[in-house]
């Protein structure tokens, strides 16, 4: 039916859980998407307090730590940061740059709302810091951003991180089926 489909966004801790065990989850290499939701929606800190407590028990579960969070978090706006992952997809990076660019965020704690953090995890897989600012601003990967979305949704992926494979969509947790 085609070939598996990662969706991941940035902003996404439980994105980045995926993201270390997606390249062999599912029998073939997904192409892997980057798309934004924009920010988890909370309504108070308790909610922001127990949302982490719950990635951590399942990074711990899973075997990936330390898990650090970027502040503020949740970010307030990593469009910039989006672009950029759909500029290096578009060139051939897109799976280095989104590893690099996830473990900035919640192996180390970067903030990818800040340019300076985004261009760090291009240079970690060989993307010349000019280069990327100039792909971010082309109207073509704007244009591949939209594309991307609009993928997503006729795959039927409204959360992230998410699978698509033979025509379903596994999100969240079962987005990496049991090993």
């Amino acid at each position: 039916m085609g070939q598996p489909r990662f969706y991941y966004d940035l902003a996404s801790p439980e994105s980045y859980l995926v993201a270390e065990r997606a390249l062999h989850a599912v029998g073939e290499v997904p192409e892997w998407i980057p798309v934004s939701f924009g920010p988890p929606a909370f309504r108070c800190a308790e909610e922001v307090a127990s949302y982490r407590e719950d990635v951590e028990r399942r990074a711990a579960a899973l075997g990936v730590l330390p898990l650090r969070w970027p502040e503020p978090f949740p970010a307030d706006e990593l469009t910039w940061a989006t672009l950029a992952a759909t500029y290096a997809k578009g060139i051939g990076r897109g799976v280095a740059f989104a590893l690099a660019a996830l473990r900035q965020a919640f192996a180390a704690g970067r903030d990818l709302g800040e340019r300076d953090n985004v261009l760090l995890a291009a240079a970690a897989c060989e993307m010349h810091p000019q280069a990327v600012i100039k792909g971010v601003e082309l109207a073509s990967t704007a244009r591949a951003l939209e594309d991307a979305h609009a993928r997503a949704a006729a795959d039927g992926v409204d959360a992230v991180p998410a699978i698509w494979v033979d025509g379903q969509v596994l999100a969240g947790d079962r987005a990496i089926p049991a090993a």
